[in-house]
């Protein structure tokens, strides 16, 4: 499932025996800008009224950390955070427990709170009846995924705000997401929900128990995955296969991307796409892969998803075009995303995806980095038009009306014919409109009437010829238009920053940073994600028990503060940061790197690995507030974390010759055995990383000076091939040095006539050596 608010929940019957719980239409619940299938719907209002200077209330949410649990310290609701202090008010008091999970940039988060949450009558209800408990979904990803669990299998949907009712043993009974406050003609409103529960809750206790209890024995038994009998890994063939074909049939031909819409980046499918076409590079299937990748990423780039004034990639599209986003801009996207770019640049030589990876990381270096060298989490979409406003709006940030476009380029664009001017030119490759170029469709609720979302409709040549401009020339035009549209951007009040720094997402961001480096030959992308990897290790690492740390957060006068009681890491966190150590390694051979991720990787091993069903729980074990210890099955917004640990596991075998971790790693494919043969598109990373298992990681190392001209010579050649089962290591000669205490086999390897020298093993047995790069392409790419 993806990141993204709900449209809209109806309540079902409260009635026991029955499970309790509230059922979606069947719809996936998007964001509200979507087509709507039933036209009596009435949707809450969007927008926030700015804070009264004074708050009338504060509750304990005051102490906390989290930018969303802050956003509600206000709230006349008696709100708890997740902890033993709210459990034992449960049970002392014998009162249910209300359970609200969200995130700081979510459009309906901020609708449930303005409507319900700063309600006095409906706090009221809500203090009275229930012990009160708010969750940021980023902070606590494994309380989110249990509760989410029993939402979507209760009502076939799910999404954020999510709304779950427990009984004071945080058993779920009944659920849902966004609820109105009131009562409306097809649906049941916040208040009466609270005040039904609240009623069951005296008169049927007993059948709330039972059903709970039911409702946790199934659930336990649908969300297990485990190896069944002697299981071993899936045939990589059937598997790249099935999920190549299920992808092409969801592929748009015209727009790319895999749905009509709403469309999302999904990075996974595209890399998957990529390590097909690098293992099938001669055949019809490998040349469709490489077609939809590229496509797509083209698209996406042109789009109004892509923030064409101020870089980066907002979070999804809401209809099939990429044109109109969900406003609100992702770390987590950000970084994939340029990995996924850098990916593209190497395979194709096409600047253009090396302009995105640039732009990208412009935007990110320039607005979600913090001075101690992290990245900070989101930016909202909701914000307010003007400094006088005082009601915040999704997209007000970004949108343009044509009035404005014109007033900011008037000037005549010479060699033009007759009269053009530079907004003439701007706003017919954007396709901006007089009347505004959003669809009502994609606006319910007016908020961008009138106003555009830049989107390239039209190439340069066609522009230019338009205008009977040379070709060469546009290119500077729309560069002067881009730049005095963002310095009018920048007098508008920006959109909230959560400036929460989790481990996961700074590692998915530091990859982003190394990959774009290597295929791009930057060393300051480099050397930014070195920066950002001190900065985990400083702030995210507790070096005393090995261990990461999930999250910190800027404090005051930009220094960086932890909770009272730090949050431990998750799977997530040691996988996605793993794997940036060894992208780190391979861009800047700094041993220090390497070391640090195979000790997380011991770590991870010791908290998270299930020896008895194989794979590793996305949460450790001895949390007694956890019903659940899951296994995620499925790569969305994110891969899930075991899709990414089994090509980890295989880098960190070829690294240390541990060959324990080559055997993890296939029986991790053993245990989604199932699902990677069946539907391996809800799974792409993971079908991808069991071609790699199969294929056998091959081991290029580079016997050299590491200053030596010679030696970056075969390193940049080694980094202009986009080769999905290989991995880098430099042999310097130093035998003290952490490689080879872990290799031997490395001091056998030698320097041939004094040059620097490639060798490509597999299971430590070695090709002959060769020492031009050209030889080197060869066995690369052969």
């Amino acid at each position: 499932m993806d990141q993204h608010c709900p449209l809209e929940t109806r309540l079902a019957h409260l009635s026991p025996p029955g499970p309790v719980h509230v059922p979606s239409n069947g719809e996936p619940f998007w964001r509200h800008r979507c087509v709507f299938l039933t036209g009596s719907m009435t949707m809450a209002t969007g927008g926030m009224s700015s804070p009264p200077s004074v708050p009338r209330h504060t509750n304990r949410l005051i102490n906390e950390k989290s930018p969303y649990l802050l956003q509600h310290a206000h709230n006349p609701v008696d709100w708890y955070p997740w902890g033993q202090e709210a459990f034992d008010k449960a049970k002392n008091e014998n009162k249910l427990i209300f359970l609200s999970v969200g995130y700081s940039t979510c459009h309906w988060c901020h609708v449930m709170e303005e409507e319900s949450f700063k309600n006095k009558e409906i706090g009221e209800i809500m203090n009275k009846n229930f012990v009160c408990i708010k969750v940021d979904r980023e902070e606590r990803p494994d309380v989110d995924k249990v509760y989410m669990t029993f939402v979507q299998a209760t009502s076939g949907g799910g999404g954020w705000p999510m709304s779950v009712w427990l009984t004071p043993d945080l058993k779920p009974f009944a659920g849902g997401t966004y609820f109105p406050p009131e009562d409306g003609v097809h649906r049941v409103g916040f208040r009466t929900v609270l005040l039904r529960i609240a009623e069951q809750w005296k008169e049927n206790k007993d059948a709330l128990l039972q059903n709970s209890q039911k409702i946790l024995e199934a659930l336990l038994h649908v969300s297990e995955i485990r190896v069944q009998g002697q299981e071993s890994p899936p045939p990589s063939k059937e598997v790249m296969a099935t999920c190549l074909q299920q992808l092409s049939n969801s592929y748009d031909e015209d727009y790319g991307g895999f749905s009509k819409s709403p469309k999302f980046p999904t990075p996974v499918n595209l890399n998957f796409l990529f390590t097909y076409w690098a293992l099938h590079r001669t055949t019809p299937e490998g040349a469709r892969a490489l077609q939809m990748a590229l496509h797509t990423l083209k698209m996406m780039a042109h789009g109004g998803i892509h923030d064409h004034i101020c870089q980066g990639f907002h979070r999804y599209s809401t209809d099939q075009h990429w044109h109109v986003p969900h406003f609100e801009k992702m770390l987590y996207d950000q970084g994939q995303l340029a990995a996924t770019y850098s990916r593209a640049f190497q395979i194709s030589g096409d600047e253009f995806f090396a302009n995105v990876v640039q732009d990208i990381l412009l935007y990110v270096s320039r607005d979600l980095s913090d001075q101690a060298g992290g990245f900070y989490s989101a930016e909202d979409a909701d914000s307010y038009p003007t400094t006088a406003s005082e009601e915040k709006r999704e997209g007000a940030f970004c949108v343009w009306t044509a009035e404005e476009i014109r007033a900011l380029l008037p000037d005549p664009v010479e060699g033009a014919t007759e009269g053009t001017t530079l907004g003439d030119v701007f706003m017919h490759h954007y396709g901006v409109k007089e009347t505004g170029n959003v669809s009502p469709m994609q606006d319910p609720h007016q908020e961008l009437k009138g106003k555009n979302v830049l989107i390239v409709r039209y190439s340069p040549e066609l522009t230019a010829a338009k205008f009977g401009l040379e070709a060469g020339r546009l290119g500077a035009l729309l560069r002067e238009g881009r730049r005095r549209l963002s310095a009018a951007r920048a007098q508008r009040p920006r959109p909230h920053l959560d400036t929460k720094m989790l481990a996961a997402w700074n590692g998915l961001m530091i990859s982003g940073f190394a990959q774009a480096g290597v295929a791009l030959a930057e060393q300051e992308y480099v050397s930014r994600a070195a920066r950002a990897a001190a900065f985990l290790r400083r702030h995210l690492f507790d070096p005393a028990s090995g261990r990461l740390l999930r999250s910190c957060y800027r404090g005051e006068e930009n220094t960086v503060e932890q909770s009272a009681v730090p949050i431990q890491g998750f799977l997530e966190d040691y996988v996605f940061v793993i794997q940036a150590l060894f992208d780190l390694y391979e861009a800047s051979l700094e041993q220090s790197w390497l070391e640090w991720a195979l000790q997380l990787q011991h770590m991870q091993d010791k908290l998270f690995w299930d020896p008895k069903g194989f794979a590793y729980f996305s949460s450790e074990a001895g949390d007694p507030s956890l019903l659940l210890r899951l296994k995620n099955d499925q790569d969305g917004a994110e891969p899930a974390a075991n899709s990414v640990t089994v090509t980890n596991l295989l880098r960190a075998a070829c690294y240390s010759g541990h060959k324990e971790w080559v055997e993890k790693a296939g029986q991790i494919l053993a245990a989604f055995s199932e699902r990677l043969q069946k539907i391996p598109i809800a799974l792409p990373e993971m079908a991808r990383a069991t071609a790699v298992f199969h294929q056998t990681l091959k081991q290029v190392v580079i016997c050299g000076d590491p200053q030596g001209e010679d030696t970056k010579e075969m390193l940049r050649c080694v980094h202009s091939i986009f080769s999905p089962n290989k991995v880098l290591m430099l042999a310097d000669g130093d035998s003290s040095g952490f490689l080879y205490r872990q290799l031997p086999f490395l001091a056998s390897l030698e320097r041939k006539e004094g040059k620097a020298t490639a060798y490509l093993c597999s299971n430590f047995s070695c090709s002959l050596p060769v020492t031009s790069p050209q030889e080197l392409r060869g066995m690369l790419c052969p």
